[in-house]
């Protein structure tokens, strides 16, 4: 059966109050498809008032972070998996390579956050990906499978049945570079291998997201191949034309 296909959009730290619900509208005023989802992952301070927005729409929400401490705590400017299930969150962003390159996050800590999020209730998009260095080293296959294996290590392989795992080469990101849809393809492929060798049934129905500067004019090529299920989008969700032509190339 042909998995659901997810268009992600990432928001990283952009936007204001009135730009976003503007962003929004649009979005919600689009039609909503049996065969792709649509996921805002605005920054946290606008997700109550996006909560709002959504509301009564075909638009999940997500956050871009969480906290890898579970419950409550002394944690100043954290928050936690429940916090944002609270705020009507479905998903949230674990592990991007922003996270990982600016705040050093480790590959155990992106399993706590991953293992985290699960205990809330939300569905983990798990990032990994490799450097221009990595990729010029011919390391993509080793460091991706050292970045899945950690949370696979971690988690379990019964964790995968309600994740997402988003492939997000750095070295196509906001630098104008993409992955061409074949190279793309070979680490998606290779991902789902990965998991194919603990639970085949998981491994079929996992969406693995590309996250390499989708846009309008490469996304249907790079939905066109059998591993990629979607896109994790970033400078491109936010522009509302931009976005929902992504959408539309997922949902056929």
């Amino acid at each position: 059966m042909p998995r659901k296909r997810l268009i992600a959009g990432n928001w990283k730290m952009h936007g204001s109050v009135e730009g976003s619900r503007a962003l929004v509208a649009e979005l919600t005023g689009s039609n909503p498809s049996v065969d792709a989802q649509m996921l805002i992952c605005p920054p946290a301070p606008y997700l109550a008032a996006a909560r709002d927005w959504v509301s009564g729409s075909h638009i999940l929400l997500g956050g871009q972070n969480l906290s890898e401490h579970v419950g409550t705590g002394a944690y100043t400017g954290e928050h936690s998996g429940a916090m944002l299930e609270d705020l009507g969150c479905s998903h949230v962003i674990v592990g991007h390579s922003e996270r990982r390159s600016y705040y050093h996050e480790t590959d155990a800590l992106v399993a706590a956050k991953f293992i985290a999020a699960q205990a809330a209730g939300l569905v983990p998009i798990l990032c990994v990906g490799e450097t221009l260095a990595e990729r010029e080293a011919a390391a993509t296959q080793a460091v991706v499978a050292r970045q899945v294996g950690a949370v696979l290590d971690a988690a379990g392989v019964g964790a995968f049945a309600s994740a997402v795992i988003a492939y997000e080469p750095v070295w196509a990101i906001g630098t104008g570079k993409t992955a061409t849809p074949a190279q793309a393809q070979e680490v998606h492929a290779s991902i789902r291998a990965m998991l194919v060798e603990r639970d085949a049934t998981i491994a079929a129905s996992l969406l693995i997201l590309y996250g390499g500067s989708m846009k309008p004019a490469n996304a249907g090529e790079l939905l066109a191949m059998e591993d990629i299920d979607g896109g994790l989008i970033g400078g491109a969700s936010l522009d509302a034309a931009q976005f929902l032509d992504i959408f539309r190339a997922a949902a056929g």
